[in-house]
């Protein structure tokens, strides 16, 4: 009777030895992605987009100097002057650098990067029967959400040869999906209303919705992290492009336009709203909504915390109040580049420097971290 009494209490101690070790140990320790997968636009391309333009002979200021300058010492395909927010993610995780499909001869089994400078959500057509300018239309590229997830399943054979397989090996991967919609806002810009663009928000998180769906229920995807969209009214292109007289346009605590803000919050209002439904229908699975608009809001509304002396211009430009210019971009022999990217918000464009796309990278890492991944046997 004594020795049982002994074995229960050995056997309750290594019980709550165990109980204790999960609460306390590091969130990281109990992630173990083997592989990540990446959808979206120029914010997270690693390189696919310079080799697709250059098929089509459209030029990529991001092949040039001093494009890379910060981190790669060269030009790396990447629109920033170091690391993108999905480096710094796969860094933490222990993961290579995810390796662009375009740009890639080698093997796609620690993840792939479908990500394409201004690839849009909706397809092409949409903006043709609109009659808006912009990438999608201007030369015969299409590189929008429906586009790269075929790429995506093109690729599936390739990286699991049975439909077990796959799931179990998905299963285990880290998928981005986005971030989407900058650029199907900004080239309707160009040509609607306000008004008239915040109209396309439904459509765009419904294909975002839809694609989510279809990666949890047919490919068996169980993590996913999903961006909203950036405060497209404090982006220099946009305030340069849309100045406005009236002072009423403007935030007068950070210089921003209100309304095109305001698209941004709609928009990342009913993605959260999308992205909780589905997690109540597929409860085994993770699904992190990443904050892009609040990071960039803090670091406008607090540049001196972040060690900014400028947190609206660009580092990388022409001549202008923004030190943006549509006809001088970032690599152009008469651009001007800042002393010091890490001084900068932006590094060209919409296009944030390194040294701000660590603070957000940062950021989301907290939340992917904040849970472990789901067991692939069934829901928590």
């Amino acid at each position: 009777m004594v020795k049982m009494h002994m074995l229960l209490c050995v056997t309750f101690f290594i019980l709550h030895l165990s109980s204790l070790m999960l609460v306390t140990s590091s969130p990281s320790s109990s992630l173990h992605y083997k592989s990540i997968f990446s959808f979206g636009d120029s914010l997270a391309d690693t390189g696919n987009g310079p080799v697709i333009f250059e098929r089509l002979s459209i030029f990529n200021p991001v092949t040039r100097h001093p494009y890379g300058s910060t981190f790669f010492g060269r030009p790396s395909g990447r629109d920033c002057d170091g690391r993108l927010i999905i480096d710094f993610i796969a860094e933490n995780l222990g993961l290579p650098y995810v390796p662009a499909t375009q740009a890639h001869n080698g093997s796609f089994h620690q993840g792939a990067n479908f990500a394409v400078a201004a690839a849009t959500t909706l397809d092409a057509e949409f903006y043709h029967e609109r009659d808006i300018p912009g990438a999608p239309s201007k030369f015969p590229l299409n590189t929008s959400l429906e586009v790269q997830l075929a790429w995506f399943e093109s690729m599936k054979p390739y990286l699991c040869p049975t439909e077990r397989e796959c799931k179990e090996f998905f299963a285990s991967s880290l998928f981005f999906v986005g971030e989407f919609g900058v650029n199907d806002y900004h080239f309707s810009f160009q040509k609607k209303t306000v008004q008239e663009v915040r109209s396309f928000v439904p459509d765009i998180v419904a294909t975002l919705s839809m694609a989510i769906e279809r990666l949890i229920t047919k490919h068996g995807v169980r993590s996913l992290v999903v961006p909203g969209v950036i405060p497209s009214g404090c982006s220099p292109p946009i305030l340069t492009k849309f100045a406005d007289d009236s002072p009423a346009a403007y935030d007068s605590k950070t210089g921003c336009l209100k309304a095109y803000n305001e698209v941004g919050m709609h928009h990342n209002s009913l993605l959260q709203a999308a992205l909780s439904k589905l997690q109540a229908k597929h409860r085994n699975v993770r699904i992190i909504y990443a904050d892009y608009f609040g990071p960039v809001m803090e670091m406008v509304q607090s540049p001196h915390k972040f060690g900014f002396e400028d947190v609206l211009s660009v580092c990388c430009g022409g001549p202008g109040r923004y030190m943006y210019n549509a006809s001088v971009r970032c690599g152009d022999a008469a651009a001007i580049t800042c002393v010091d990217p890490s001084a900068r918000l932006y590094w060209a464009g919409v296009h944030l420097t390194e040294v701000a796309n660590r603070y957000i990278a940062s950021r989301w890492m907290g939340k992917i971290n904040s849970l472990a991944r789901p067991s692939s046997k069934g829901a928590k």
